[in-house]
């Protein structure tokens, strides 16, 4: 079993950048990686503390393609085995909004609602090797 976290809070912020000097100074927070988007803010940022990380970026436009445009926030999980949890979840007749893919990042992932309407990611993307 890993020593690091598998599941990762998912945050947005109207002022990423200023969100990343401020979770250093007031929670001890480390930056792990932070990727700058076109318009200066952050498109996703990951920051450390010990073995916990956190994931966020700046908030955007709505896009109807992509549930997470208007989240504030949600759960991301690194699963291994992504099609079978993806089976699994729609067999137990989860909210699919946004279907198994494969990303951009070389990552695969999907969306659903749990049964209290919160947002969660799934992937097979492990933010611990980037």
């Amino acid at each position: 079993m890993s020593d690091t976290a598998t599941i990762f809070p998912a945050l947005k912020y109207d002022d990423a950048p200023a969100a990343v000097a401020w979770l250093q100074k007031a929670f001890g927070f480390a930056e792990h990686a932070v990727h700058k988007a076109p318009d200066g803010g952050i498109a996703h940022a990951e920051m450390k503390f010990g073995n916990a990380m956190i994931m966020f970026g700046s908030t955007g436009k709505p896009d109807p393609a992509n549930p997470w445009s208007t989240e504030r926030m949600g759960i991301y999980m690194c699963v291994p085995d992504i099609d079978a949890h993806y089976a699994r979840a729609k067999a137990a007749g989860a909210e699919i909004v946004r279907p198994l893919a494969d990303t951009s990042y070389g990552a695969r992932e999907y969306s659903a609602r749990d049964a209290g309407g919160h947002l969660w990611s799934f992937g097979t993307y492990d933010p611990w090797k980037g």
